[in-house]
């Protein structure tokens, strides 16, 4: 297991709407990858209804983020492989420390 300390610099960095989305959607549980291998989203992600539509006619989309997008946060220290023998591109990801101080501090 590799542990990621945050420092200044996990913590400094900007990052776009598009990965502080796919770190929150980490937050809420580990990323697998999807059949196509572009995708990333958690494990059993199913059409959901929100909560207050009695009739659950509008149904909510799979909440997913891009192979860049995570690949990007890995590199910066947000997010970590899972299974650290496996391929990094076929394994789980999860939020790292510096990645939940981050948002704590920005969002």
């Amino acid at each position: 297991m590799t542990i990621i300390a945050s420092t200044p610099a996990n913590l400094t960095v900007e990052l776009t709407p598009t990965q502080v989305r796919c770190l929150k959607l980490a937050k809420d549980g580990d990323l697998h990858p999807q059949e196509d291998g572009k995708k990333w989203t958690h494990l059993n992600a199913t059409v959901t209804y929100s909560k207050s539509d009695r009739f659950k006619e509008r149904p909510q989309k799979i909440k997913f983020a891009t192979t860049v997008t995570v690949e990007q946060l890995r590199e910066h220290g947000h997010l970590r492989v899972l299974d650290a023998e496996g391929n990094a591109a076929e394994t789980p990801h999860a939020i790292t420390m510096a990645g939940k101080i981050w948002l704590l501090k920005h969002k």
